[in-house]
């Protein structure tokens, strides 16, 4: 049996540190893609944040993902750009503590049981499976039965391959609308390991954690968030539900998400008191309740909200700039830019709200990841 083959496993034994630190929670950014002027692969940055996310104490990283841009996969650059976060981590990872290396995957079956096998054979972990998109001759699309019978094979035939974490997508964004009964067969399926849930809608994570309590797997199945809306609020809240007469209770352990591909250490930091506050400390409980909408604030500046999210990872990149672990906002597609008004907000909520921003640490720091 090959090392990557192992890796990939690990995530499913139980008893495994990795499995232990996805179940209990961790915090996963989502990594960016750093490229020069000319939109070619600025290496020595995307080595720094790879760098930088590990320094920060996050739990792992997300590569290949929307944070990364979907593009690199029309540029040649899936595989060079997960090879080179592989290296990186591991290569920084002097003290072999467990970190989480998760690969996105997307498409067709096809392409994404391929983007699977890529995957372990750099030695990820899990991936996160993006939900089926509409193509111009998908005859799916329209059909919701279709759609969850799809992407529920897809989800197996990807499973053969690779641990899987699942993914609900707000449909601002072209994610398909998912039913209770799509969640409740999807955390059946034995190689899932976690679900992130990304529909911004409150009853549509309900489905998500009943399908979960309700499950045989509930205790093998781990919930995350990417409601960017509602971060601190997710990790806070208890949802419980009545399964054969009693009451089972499904919390959101951590989050992969693309905000905090910024200020990863305070993200890290906040992660650490939510776990605190859980266990009894009522305090800070009450604290981060009033410091969560804080945190939504600054995410619909970074995730430009008030434009339908058109200038989500420009505005990612800028707070990246500023700091240094990036040249400049470039993305592959030269149309992705910043929104008119965008970066004077994002001024705003830091002004607003300084203690959220981690730039003492970067700095501290940045010469060395650079090299």
């Amino acid at each position: 049996m090959t090392q990557s083959v192992l890796n990939a496993q690990s995530v499913l034994n139980p008893q495994s540190e990795l499995a232990k630190l996805l179940h209990e929670g961790t915090v996963i950014p989502a990594h960016p893609l750093a490229l020069n002027a000319d939109r070619t692969l600025d290496e020595v940055h995307q080595r720094a944040l790879s760098r930088y996310y590990f320094d920060a104490g996050s739990g792992g990283i997300a590569v290949g993902v929307h944070s990364t841009q979907f593009e690199i996969r029309d540029h040649g650059m899936y595989s060079p750009i997960l090879e080179l976060a592989a290296e990186t981590v591991d290569e920084w990872n002097t003290q072999n503590r467990p970190f989480l290396k998760v690969a996105g995957v997307a498409g067709t079956t096809e392409n994404a049981v391929a983007e699977a096998e890529i995957a372990a054979e750099l030695g990820y972990h899990a991936v996160l499976l993006s939900p089926p998109r509409p193509g111009p001759e998908d005859d799916l699309w329209g059909r919701p039965e279709e759609i969850e019978r799809y992407a529920l094979d897809r989800a197996r035939a990807v499973g053969e391959v690779m641990p899987v974490i699942g993914f609900y997508l707000q449909e601002a964004i072209r994610g398909p609308r998912l039913s209770f009964d799509f969640w409740r067969q999807f955390v059946g399926i034995e190689s899932v390991v976690a679900v992130k849930a990304a529909p911004f809608n409150r009853y549509r994570t309900l489905d998500v954690a009943r399908a979960i309590a309700e499950s045989s797997r509930r205790d093998e199945v781990t919930l995350y968030t990417e409601n960017d809306d509602t971060i601190v609020h997710d990790l806070l809240s208890d949802f419980t539900f009545d399964v054969d007469g009693d009451p089972v209770t499904v919390n959101i352990r951590g989050g992969l998400l693309g905000h905090w591909s910024v200020w990863t250490k305070r993200a890290v930091e906040m992660h650490q008191q939510v776990q605190r506050a859980r266990e009894g400390d009522r305090g800070l409980l009450f604290d981060l309740m009033s410091k969560a909408n804080a945190v939504t604030d600054a995410n619909g500046a970074l995730f430009d909200a008030v434009n339908n999210f058109a200038g989500c990872i420009p505005g990612v990149h800028e707070i990246l700039r500023r700091q240094g672990l990036m040249q400049g906002r470039w993305c592959l597609n030269p149309r992705e830019v910043v929104s008119p008004g965008q970066v004077e907000e994002l001024d705003r909520v830091i002004r607003s709200h300084p203690w959220l921003t981690d730039d003492e640490f970067v700095a501290e720091h940045l010469d060395e990841w650079l090299r």
